[in-house]
This record gives C-alpha cells, sequence and structure tokens, in this order.
C-alpha cells in the first residue's frame, strides 16, 4: 500500500471541501481506494489528505495529474500544497 499525503492551508474549510468533493482530478479512476482527511488541532486551517494506493506508479501518476489542477486553484482553494510519496511498512489494530 503507498499512501499519497499531502497538507495545505485552505481559506475556508467549507468551500475547499466542496471543491474536493467534486473530484476533479477523478480519484477511483486515479487507483485511489481509500482517502482520509485531518485537520490539524492547533490550526484548524491545515488540511492534511491520506490517499492510499495499491501501486506506487499509481500514486505519482495522481500527483502529477493534481500538480496540474492546483496551479489553476492556488490562492483561492487552497495555499502552498505539500505532497509526498509514502509506502506503509506495518500497520497494527488493537
Amino acid at each position: 500500500m503507498v499512501v499519497l499525503q499531502i497538507e495545505h492551508p485552505v481559506p475556508n474549510y467549507d468551500g475547499w471541501k466542496k471543491a474536493f468533493e467534486s473530484d476533479p482530478v477523478g480519484r477511483r479512476e486515479g487507483g485511489v481506494v481509500r482517502y482520509t482527511i485531518f485537520k490539524t488541532t492547533g490550526a484548524p486551517q491545515c488540511v492534511i489528505v491520506a490517499l492510499e494506493f495499491a501501486r506506487q506508479e499509481q500514486a505519482e501518476a495522481f500527483l502529477g495529474s493534481l500538480n496540474k489542477l492546483w496551479g489553476t486553484v492556488e490562492g483561492t482553494i487552497m495555499n502552498s500544497p505539500k505532497a509526498r510519496i509514502l509506502e506503509v511498512m506495518e500497520t497494527y489494530n488493537y
């Protein structure tokens, strides 16, 4: 499992969430099998999204699509996105 982790400040969470829900890049078609949205407790305007993929190539391609999208919406929906691809090494449930 591979996770594309994205972090960026949003000027308005509700506006950002509406844009996220419109799914402009096509998460399912891009290989996303699950996503989780986080808001930081100390800075509620900061959003972190974890998109899970079966393969690293899918995450890399999806990040490329996101970079194109971000170029058109930066400063309105979100600001200064940071992204990294993580390989899941181990998970454990109690």
